[in-house]
């Protein structure tokens, strides 16, 4: 997809169960203020979902220090974000938010201990995506911004395995269902999310329907 050494990333791309479709690289050049502030909002509620998962599971002692970092890198990559926009003159409007979170979560269940391992996995799978954009990216973007996502890539796929590999550990408990079959669905389903026209663009939404470009 770009020069880019793929090496890097080579788990993620294995992990997922397609690449983004071209066409929403291509739009993503003629909607690059919608690209950044949704990305931004995307830092926001991954900081959010990380210390939603610390409170609610305060006796999980593996779990707590994973996400406090994580968290913390999420907050400093919105606040890089947030610079890129400035520097580029975008400003930071309202933004709908894609169905591609909602329809993750959908398929998290509402009782313990499988609900936890679905929310590890749909964290695992939104951050392998976001690497994967990130890659994809850098072949198409000018070239401060190119190099902003490449920078990105690192931590962002370490998230992934941050996310996945407590799901893995704290699957041992979750004895009503068997992580690949949760993980199929999931990933089913987002193949579906990811490639299916959208309306609006955004960071995580598939392609605009060609009457539908801004």
């Amino acid at each position: 997809m770009n020069a880019l050494d793929s090496d890097a990333i080579s788990d993620v791309l294995a992990f997922l169960p397609c690449r983004t479709p071209e066409q929403w690289f291509e739009q993503a050049v003629d909607n690059i203020p919608a690209l950044l502030v949704d990305h931004a909002n995307c830092e926001k509620k991954a900081a959010g979902t990380a210390l939603s998962l610390m409170f609610r599971y305060v006796d999980r002692s593996i779990l707590l220090p994973q996400l406090s970092r994580l968290a913390r890198e999420e907050l400093t990559h919105f606040e890089q974000v947030h610079r890129v926009m400035q520097s580029h003159g975008v400003e930071y409007v309202h933004l709908s938010s894609s169905r591609y979170a909602a329809g993750l979560r959908k398929l998290v269940s509402t009782a313990e201990p499988q609900r936890l391992v679905d929310m590890l996995l749909t964290g695992a799978i939104v951050e392998a995506r976001s690497c994967e954009r990130f890659f994809g990216l850098v072949a198409v973007l000018p070239g401060d911004l190119a190099e902003f996502y490449a920078r990105l890539l690192e931590s962002e796929a370490r998230h992934f395995r941050g996310y996945f590999g407590l799901a893995q550990d704290y699957a041992r408990e979750a004895t009503d269902q068997l992580l690949p079959a949760r993980l199929a669905a999931m990933l089913e389903a987002e193949e579906r999310l990811i490639c299916a026209p959208d309306k609006e663009f955004r960071f995580h939404s598939g392609p605009l329907e060609r009457r539908a470009r801004s």
